[in-house]
Order: C-alpha cells, then sequence, then structure tokens
C-alpha cells in the first residue's frame, strides 16, 4: 500500500471517529429523554449517566472522537504487525532457514521465504536474491559480491521498517492531546461553576453540579483515552524493536554465512 492510500485511509478513520463521536453525543447523550427539562438538556435525570456525561459539553464528544480514533489504531497496529510476523513462526523460520543456508541450497531458502512473507522474510528474500544475480558475476570480486548483497539488505530493511512504525506516531500524539483536552474541559468546567456563583450571588446547585460535571467528564475521559494511547504505544513500540533487532540477528547471520561460501 503506497503512502497516499495509507493517508486516505488515516483520514477517513479521523473523519469517520469525529462525525460518529458528535452524532453519539447530540442524539443519544442529548436525547431529550436522558433530561427532566427535556429539550433545555440542562438538568439530567438523576442517575443517569448518558445525560449527566452530556452536561460535560462539546469537548466529551471530542474525547470520544480521540478515543474511537486511538481503539481504531490499536487494533490496526496489531493486525499490521501479526501480518508483519508472517505465516508460521519467526522463530522456526529462522531455524529451517539457516539450516537451507548453511546446506548451500538458495533456491530452498528463497521459496521458504516467499512461503512465510511478513517483513523478515522479506528482508531475507531481497538479500538472497541479489546474491544470486551476483554470485556467478566473474566481474565481481568476493567484497563486492557482499557489498551489493548487504546493499539490497538496507534497501529492504528501510522499506520494511516504517510499516512497522507506522501510525505509532498517531498514538502518541492521541496520548498527549486527550490529557491537554480533559484539561481544557476541567477549566471551563470550573469557571462555569464560579461564574455561576459570581452572577447569581449564591450558591446554586444546579449550575454548580453543571460545572463541575464539566470537570469532572472532561478529566475522567481524557485519562481514559490517554491512558489506552499510552499503554498501546509503549506496547507496539517494545514490538517493533524487537521485532527490528530479530531482523538485525537474523541478517546478520545470513551475511556470515555468505560470506563463508563466496570466499571458499
Amino acid at each position: 500500500m503506497n503512502n497516499p492510500l495509507r493517508n486516505l485511509f488515516n483520514v477517513i478513520v479521523i473523519v469517520l471517529a469525529l462525525t460518529v463521536a458528535f452524532l453519539f453525543y447530540h442524539f443519544v447523550m442529548g436525547n431529550p429523554a436522558n433530561f427532566k427539562d427535556g429539550e433545555r438538556r440542562r438538568e439530567p435525570v438523576p442517575g443517569n449517566i448518558l445525560g449527566t456525561a452530556y452536561t460535560g459539553g462539546p469537548l466529551v464528544a471530542v474525547l470520544i472522537a480521540l478515543s474511537l480514533i486511538s481503539i481504531t489504531f490499536v487494533i490496526e497496529r496489531w493486525l499490521s504487525l501479526q501480518k508483519a510476523r508472517g505465516k508460521g513462526s519467526p522463530e522456526q523460520f529462522l531455524t529451517e532457514f539457516q539450516k537451507l543456508l548453511e546446506a548451500g541450497k538458495v533456491e530452498e531458502a528463497i521459496a521458504l521465504c516467499q512461503r512465510q512473507g511478513g517483513s523478515l522474510a522479506n528482508v531475507l528474500l531481497a538479500g538472497l536474491q541479489r546474491y544470486q544475480q551476483v554470485a556467478q558475476d566473474s566481474s565481481l570480486d568476493a567484497e563486492r559480491k557482499l557489498a551489493e548483497v548487504q546493499r539490497a539488505i538496507d534497501e529492504a530493511i528501510n522499506l520494511e521498517t516504517p510499516l512497522l512504525e507506522k501510525n505509532l506516531v498517531i498514538l502518541s500524539t492521541i496520548a498527549s492531546i486527550s490529557t491537554l483536552v480533559g484539561l481544557l474541559g476541567t477549566t471551563i468546567g470550573m469557571i462555569r461553576a464560579f461564574m455561576a456563583l459570581g452572577l447569581t450571588g449564591a450558591v446554586s446547585a444546579q449550575q454548580l453540579s453543571i460545572g463541575i460535571a464539566e470537570a469532572l467528564y472532561n478529566t475522567a475521559g481524557g485519562l481514559f483515552t490517554a491512558i489506552i494511547s499510552i499503554v498501546a504505544y509503549n506496547f507496539f513500540t517494545t514490538k517493533v524493536d524487537n521485532f527490528v533487532y530479530t531482523i538485525d540477528e537474523a541478517t546478520l547471520s545470513m551475511m556470515e554465512t555468505l560470506t563463508v561460501q563466496v570466499k571458499q
């Protein structure tokens, strides 16, 4: 999938999340049945969670959208990393691959990579295919042949690594933004609560409850979304780092084996 299509997917996810969130906020949470004063939507029915959360203001909808975006990209990253592992166990694949390579069975090793698929197999496949091209080239010495193989491996890694790290920046950004949005909602809610006191000159339980609800629901929403995003970001970052390390180890082992064979 090329970059424009990936960017289009991200845009579609964000637009759909915002649309669904605001529709849910307005028509479900803002349903007049959730409020004692109906269409005014100022006094939630006691114990009605949707109506009470609605009083948190439009920023509640923004936080819902951020949560949906975060959950969507958590699922997308999980599926992508599972695909990057290939069709079988990477450990078993590497063991079988190394045995074939040490036995000089390059064609069988290439066929194994093609069956396995995934980022690791793609990188090894690129190196082996380049090795096949230069192995019988008498105009190149052993060092040049190995350099060509290494170059093909580096190019493949440069193509695969961005796919592994794709959209992680979105999760980290949402973790920061959701916290700030929640803090903004908290601030606005407290301002509303104190304005109610200043305008009436007396304590208005209704206005205070609305302001405090806006503050607390936005705080809770921001923290909830941030926790999901931070945990997911750290989890996937660790998975990607481990996977890249496995690729580096596998390519180093392959190069060592090919070095012995080329210089024989």
